[in-house]
């Protein structure tokens, strides 16, 4: 078995294109995030319910606070924009509070046959738990 060195310049391509990926995929989570936040907040229940089961069961305020909740993560995993050194920590807590709302919802929707929803959550689940376990790891 052959252990290969690279060459600092090869290494320093591969940090950059695994850092180019993650804020893709952070950039997609928080886009897709404060769009559904956004929904929560601005839809009438009835059309929610309409479109997703799950909020006939809820009081309305939960559906609202958890838009609330999705927007201001959302924001989160973007925090790093303004400070690595600050912003890294923010990021860390928000992609693990999306990971624990994206398992829970999955199984809100995989017990109500939602197949289409549970496919989008196992899909951000992916997403989230890639940004979590690089992320959490890096050392600048």
């Amino acid at each position: 078995m052959t252990s290969q060195t690279l060459s600092p310049a090869r290494s320093r391509l591969n940090a950059s294109r695994r850092n180019l990926t993650l804020w893709t995929l952070q950039g997609w989570l928080a886009m897709f995030f404060i769009a559904a936040g956004y929904a929560k907040l601005s839809e009438p229940m009835a059309n929610l319910v309409e479109l997703m089961r799950w909020p006939a069961l809820v009081p309305p305020d939960m559906v609202r606070g958890l838009g609330v909740a999705e927007i201001i993560l959302a924001v989160l995993v973007l925090a790093p924009l303004v400070s690595w050194k600050h912003g890294r920590p923010l990021l860390v807590m928000a992609a693990s509070g999306l990971l624990a709302l994206e398992a829970v919802m999955l199984a809100v929707h995989a017990t109500g046959m939602d197949v289409g929803p549970a496919v989008t959550n196992l899909v951000l689940i992916a997403m989230t738990g890639t940004v979590l376990w690089k992320r959490a790891r890096e050392v600048r």
